[in-house]
């Protein structure tokens, strides 16, 4: 359940429109033509909480303002969580869910029913997260440690046209933690130290901060973690092969501040991890570096000026070493060969990427405007190499380009406003092979209305939204080639030819927030939509039989394993997803209670015209919340229960119920203890998304979690 919190902006905008402040219990929160309050309102104050502003809003709004399916996940929530891996922090957010095979370090998001390729942008601290292995099983292999993150925003849909090309399922945004959040106002450092215990796979986990600020102008922070886990146990009490891990992460981060409106933050961010896999035949070796730089200035006397510039480089190399002679087939020859121990499979995958955009915000008579405009331009290098000499066949070498320009407009006219957006896009993807290269424009328009006010129903907003996404075919689809090296032997065939897949989302949806609903320090945030995706020339994996139709390139000559079939990504003519998604949460002094809703139904449609469901919607979900506080809010207790529903046609998936819960204590200002309970009724389930590998693989049992954490600073 997301909980949707943070700062004062809205407010001071609705000042600044109407002219008048803003009370919160008699108070001015924002006044008319002056910069809002920094500080946020605590209990303490007796004010209402205030609503944050998304990392992916880019004009300044909180998940509450924007007229789309957008949430956050703050510090608070991830505290309570626990999280082990990404997949926890991201739990009970509609419309999201995340593929992780035994290997918990590997994750692919899937939103609304899209992963994979490029579906889904992962963006760290700006950095766009690429790396990609195909195979069975989990695809990508994003890993950021939960005890990095400072906060997680996540937007549905093909409307992020100024956030990168190719997200036509969403995106989602990690912010790492810096100095200025871990500092308190009086502190010139800060250091804090966090242990953790995990009952279910006997897993251990040391994170270590610290913070110096050298005046107001320059500060900076690093992190490292350390987790050790050891297999776990699923509900049935059987241990799960492959699950255990060891990964060592850490952060650097600096903010400079060259003038009072300009800031410069620099940052690096490692993880080195291992594993194994295939019953252990083999070791996973990964390094993943990802080095950041994002520039902003901003003149309140100069409204045409809000200029960001960022920069990043991401590198993640894998060695997959072979513990023993591994009998298989050749990828060449079709014959049988023994790959001997200590040989090597290597991944290496480079991202580079720009990302410019600034906003101008000017008004015409009784219209406000914010303009945004800008571009971004990423390139994935890949470099694959195989035991047996040249490319890994599954992710051959080459390299992709993808890059775009944008511009959209708000206008904000009284109960009326509009989103309007142009996004150009172009890819090129070139390897020893041959390239192939495209292009195109998406637009978006939003309408959304509030004149509610007169009829009791202040707060609360209706939008409809129309948008276009572009997705460009990956190294891997399109250059996919030789033959299938285990158990059985078939071609995979290439397909230059691959079109772009281009998504159509029509979503309608309601915004409604309230302060004060029943009580003076209280707070209702409620967002629901329904939306509706059509993806045409959708790219899918298509078995092909040797003895259909003639096909070019698919042949079949007998031999020891070989099998008549050949595999191919192809298009589909069209993949059809639509689905409802509610989020909502009341905050007040006593405590909280929260409800989210998560529905997703999908298929394929060839040019046949033959329907088949798509592996990739994942459970439908509803996810409740409530949590109480206690001794002047320094104790907090509560509980979660998430029912999901298994989604049709998928050969593996049941229904199932998890019930969790959790515990704070802030003992001193320095001191906390965390528990927590996942799974508690020990529920043996799988992931749907994991129909598509050769075993099933069950996800943990019941798991005891328990924390302590001691700060220290001057």
């Amino acid at each position: 359940m997301t909980v949707l919190v943070g700062t004062q902006a809205g407010w001071a905008q609705e000042a600044q429109q109407t002219g008048q402040p803003i009370l919160v219990n008699g108070e001015a929160v924002a006044e008319t033509g002056q910069e809002q309050a920094t500080q946020p309102a605590t209990a303490a104050t007796g004010a209402t909480p205030l609503d944050k502003i998304t990392i992916v809003s880019r004009t300044g709004e909180s998940a509450i303002d924007q007229m789309a399916s957008v949430s956050h996940v703050d510090q608070e929530q991830l505290e309570r969580r626990m999280a082990t891996t990404p997949q926890d922090v991201l739990f009970g957010v509609p419309g999201v869910a995340m593929q992780s095979d035994a290997n918990r370090t590997a994750s692919s998001v899937n939103i609304r029913g899209l992963q994979d390729f490029g579906r889904v942008a992962v963006i760290v601290d700006g950095a766009r997260q690429d790396f990609q292995r195909t195979g069975h099983g989990t695809q990508s292999m994003f890993w950021l440690d939960p005890e990095l993150i400072d906060q997680v925003d996540v937007i549905r849909g093909p409307v992020a046209n100024t956030y990168g090309s190719g997200a036509i399922g969403g995106v989602v945004m990690f912010e790492t933690k810096d100095a200025e959040d871990f500092l308190r106002d009086s502190e010139t450092w800060a250091a804090s130290i966090t242990g953790r215990y995990d009952t279910n796979g006997n897993g251990w986990t040391t994170s270590g901060t610290g913070a110096y600020r050298f005046n107001d102008s320059f500060d900076v922070l690093g992190n490292i973690v350390w987790r050790d886990f050891d297999d776990y146990t699923d509900g049935n009490g059987d241990d799960v092969p492959g699950s255990s891990f060891d990964v060592l992460s850490g952060i650097l981060k600096s903010t400079i501040r060259p003038t009072d409106n300009s800031e410069l933050k620099l940052g690096w961010i490692g993880a080195d991890d291992s594993w194994t896999e295939g019953g252990d035949t083999s070791r996973m070796d990964t390094q993943q570096n990802t080095f950041t730089g994002r520039y902003n200035i901003k003149d309140e006397n100069e409204s045409w000026l809000d200029l960001h510039i960022n920069g990043a480089y991401n590198k993640t190399d894998l060695d997959q070493t072979y513990l023993t002679d591994v009998g298989r087939y050749s990828s060449v020859t079709g014959l049988p060969i023994v790959i001997p121990a200590g040989s090597k499979t290597t991944y290496d995958v480079e991202t580079p990427s720009v990302d410019i955009w600034n906003t101008s915000r000017f008004d015409t008579g009784q219209f406000a405007h914010e303009l945004t405009y800008g571009g971004d331009w990423v390139q994935d290098d890949v470099e694959t190499a195989s035991p047996e000499g040249g490319d890994d066949i599954y992710t051959p070498s080459g390299k992709r380009r993808v890059s775009g320009a944008y511009i959209q407009e708000k206008l904000v006219w009284e109960w009326l406003e509009v989103v309007g957006a142009l996004r150009y896009d172009s890819y090129k993807l070139d390897s020893d092979v041959g390239e192939t290269e495209g292009d195109r424009v998406s637009p978006r328009i939003t309408v959304g209305v509030s004149p509610f006010e007169q009829i009791g129903l202040s707060g609360l907003q209706v939008y409809g939204t129309y948008a276009e996404g572009y997705r460009s075919p990956s190294l891997s689809e399109t250059l996919i080639s030789g033959l299938h090296p285990n158990g059985v032997v078939f071609p995979f065939l290439p397909n230059p030819d691959l079109k772009p897949e281009t998504s159509h989302t029509i979503e309608f949806g309601l915004n409604y927030g309230q302060d004060g609903l029943i009580q003076a320090d209280d707070r209702l945030r409620l967002k629901a939509a329904y939306f509706d995706n059509d993806i045409d020339d959708y790219i899918g994996g298509a078995q092909i039989s040797a003895f259909s139709d003639p096909f070019d390139g698919c042949t079949y000559t007998p031999g020891p394993g070989v099998i008549p079939i050949c595999y191919q990504y192809q298009n589909f003519a069209n993949a059809k997803i639509r689905g409802f998604e509610l989020e909502s949460v009341y905050d007040a002094a006593w405590g909280f209670a929260g409800l989210s809703i998560s529905i997703t139904d999908g298929y394929t449609i060839s040019y046949e015209g033959v329907r088949e469901d798509l592996l990739t919607i994942p459970s439908s979900q509803v996810t409740g919340q409530l949590g109480f506080r206690f001794l002047e809010d320094r104790l907090v207790v509560g509980g979660e229960v998430q029912f999901n529903g298994a989604p049709a046609g998928n050969p593996i998936a049941e229904d199932y119920t998890l019930v969790n819960l959790f515990a704070s204590y802030q003992a001193t200002d320095d001191l906390k203890f965390n528990a927590r309970v996942d799974n508690l009724l020990d529920e043996n389930y799988t992931n749907p998304l994991n129909a598509s590998t050769t075993d099933i693989i069950y996800e943990p049992g019941i798991s005891l979690k328990v924390a302590a954490s001691m700060r220290f600073g001057g």
